[in-house]
């Protein structure tokens, strides 16, 4: 059975990316060479609440890359797969191509 997680309030879930550690030719890569901390967001909060119980939404949207803080987060683990949760104002920003 797949368990899905709908985060609160202004948290998003976010599944790390992990760089490739050889090329397609089989050359293996320096550790340092790809050391991006990005991460692929999953699902989003419906976001935080002010003073006077307006909602102030979440900044970013499922399937956005995002650039992660080295420390922080919280480990989830649903079923084999491994998930961070992050409050938004945590995260640095998005990532475009």
């Amino acid at each position: 059975m797949a368990k899905r997680l709908i985060p609160t309030l202004n948290r998003v879930l976010v599944e790390k990316i992990v760089p490739p550690s050889k090329t397609n030719a089989g050359i293996l890569l320096p550790e340092k060479s790809s050391k991006l901390n990005s991460g692929k967001v999953i699902a989003v909060g419906p976001g935080a609440r002010d003073k006077e119980g307006n909602t102030i939404p979440v900044a970013f949207k499922e399937g956005d890359t995002v650039l992660l803080p080295n420390y922080g987060g919280d480990h989830v683990k649903l079923g084999e797969k491994d998930y961070h949760l992050y409050r938004d104002e945590e995260i640095l920003g998005t990532l475009h191509d």
